[in-house]
């Protein structure tokens, strides 16, 4: 496959434009809000420590941490003495039934958080848990169990011994970022990353109700990135999530890190650049860039890699602390969108410190391919004050949320093009400690906005751990 450099490929394949114009809206839908229904409480003393400046029950990566299936929602996280549990709840009710899983926390790592998933094809529950470029630990329910919550007890014997493969069946050594994905045939995939930061590569097995298949790697490695300041010849492509979209096409935006500090202008930065997007119309088999030109191929000897040409939608260096796994989300008619963060150019052309200077200047932005097939992109006007990520949702009329740090939402309407972002939740009293996870599957079933955050502490003093809901537009 003919490919140039990344430079090259953000001329040619990216459009970057200022966010102007409407998007297809009726005039007589409602804008972005959000009313406060109420909050729940999950656990009163959930284990806390801080690590890579987040936690381990509220990593904004986590996919899912919260969930909402056949009227019932779910939750997972672990408990003051390291125990993971999952919480069950009848839509709508303010008490969580709890049960322990028979696995508990190995290191105070906040990258080891407990993801879920619903394998539709036999209503089985799936949670994968406590890795970071080791190994990790895999349970699964019953068959059935999602599909009837009334008829079948929640405890701890509807769930399996834990195992340290897919049913017998071991990904790698170097096994981190797990996230599960219905298809839409009622099969389950895993997402994770094969590898360490700054070296590894982006991966999928598949789960078909009998029996979990290796469809491998997708991503590369390798390949030469050049920066004004220097090269790199190893890097691991982040996802900012992976999702299918209604129609059944699967999105991934994404950014890349570079293993060789030399591409950045100051050793405290970070060596994440450009905002890259792909997709895939066979399940996750064969990638390709917006302009639909195939990239890469999972398991194959081709992989989407740093110098192939059309995959970044918005260029950026490694000066100004661009994060890694922010949010995307896909709009009513397939549309992909995304939140990203950095500090803008105006602020300076290097960042010294990535902690201090995003929580001094960084800014999130979304982007999003509007009905033309163009990218855009709009500033969200107000100061990050954290080095943390952004969440994003959009509700049944395509208003776009920003769930940023500390659980502050903001919106903005699809019938102004995403150009009148405010303000709409203030957060003060909730003391949040920064990223929150959001329900991704409850807006579409119940018209709700479920957030999972944990009380700020100290230390390793333990915290409450809560789940606020929010009405959005009918």
């Amino acid at each position: 496959m003919k490919r140039r450099s990344v430079l090259g490929a953000a001329l040619a394949g990216a459009v970057v434009t200022p966010a102007l114009g409407a998007t297809a809206a009726r005039a007589a839908d409602p804008g972005p809000s959000v009313t406060r229904t109420g909050t729940t409480l999950l656990d009163s003393q959930a284990i806390y420590f801080v690590s890579y400046d987040g936690l381990v029950n509220n990593n904004a990566f986590q996919k899912n941490g919260l969930l909402t299936y056949k009227g019932h929602q779910y939750a997972v996280w672990y408990t003051a003495d390291r125990n993971a549990v999952v919480g069950r709840r009848a839509v709508g009710s303010g008490t969580w039934s709890t049960v322990k899983v028979g696995h508990t926390l190995r290191y105070d790592d906040s990258h080891n958080v407990i993801s879920m998933g619903v394998s539709k094809i036999d209503g089985r529950l799936h949670l994968n848990m406590d890795s970071h470029s080791d190994g990790f630990t895999y349970v699964k329910s019953v068959a059935g169990l999602m599909d009837d919550p009334t008829g079948l007890s929640w405890t701890t014997n509807r769930f399996g011994a834990p195992v340290s493969t897919l049913d017998g069946l071991a990904l790698t050594s170097q096994f981190t970022y797990p996230q599960f994905l219905s298809t839409p045939d009622g099969k389950l995939q895993l997402s994770y990353r094969a590898g360490v930061s700054g070296n590894g590569r982006n991966a999928l097995a598949e789960y078909d109700g009998t029996s979990w298949t290796n469809l491998g790697e997708w991503s590369s490695s390798t390949g030469t990135y050049t920066s004004e300041h220097g090269s790199s010849t190893a890097r691991n492509m982040y996802l900012h999530g992976i999702d299918y979209d209604r129609n059944g096409r699967l999105h991934a935006f994404f950014t890349w890190r570079e293993q060789n500090g030399a591409v950045m202008c100051n050793g405290g930065g970070i060596t994440n650049h450009d905002t890259g997007y792909v997709y895939s119309d066979d399940r996750g088999r064969t990638w390709r860039t917006s302009a639909g030109a195939v990239v890469g191929t999972t398991g194959g000897s081709d992989k989407v890699a740093v110098t192939d040409s059309g995959l970044v939608v918005d260029p950026l260096n490694p000066d100004h602390s661009l994060m890694n796994q922010e949010s995307q989300f896909t709009d009513s008619a397939g549309r992909p969108h995304a939140i990203i963060s950095y500090v803008p150019g105006r602020f300076g052309q290097c960042t010294t410190n990535y902690v201090t200077d995003r929580t001094r200047n960084g800014r999130a932005f979304h982007v999003r391919r509007n009905s033309s097939g163009a990218w855009q992109k709009t500033e969200i006007p107000v100061a990050l004050g954290s080095s943390q990520r952004t969440k994003l949702a959009l509700d049944r009329y395509d208003n776009a949320y920003a769930i940023l740090p500390f659980g502050r939402i903001w919106g903005a309407s699809a019938a102004s093009g995403y150009t009148d972002w405010k303000s709409l939740f203030d957060p003060s009293a909730l003391d949040a400690f920064g990223e929150v996870v959001i329900d991704e599957t409850r807006i579409a079933q119940d018209n709700v906005l479920s957030v999972m955050y944990q009380v700020k502490s100290s230390g390793t003093t333990p915290s409450a751990l809560r789940v606020i809901d929010f009405a959005l537009p009918a």
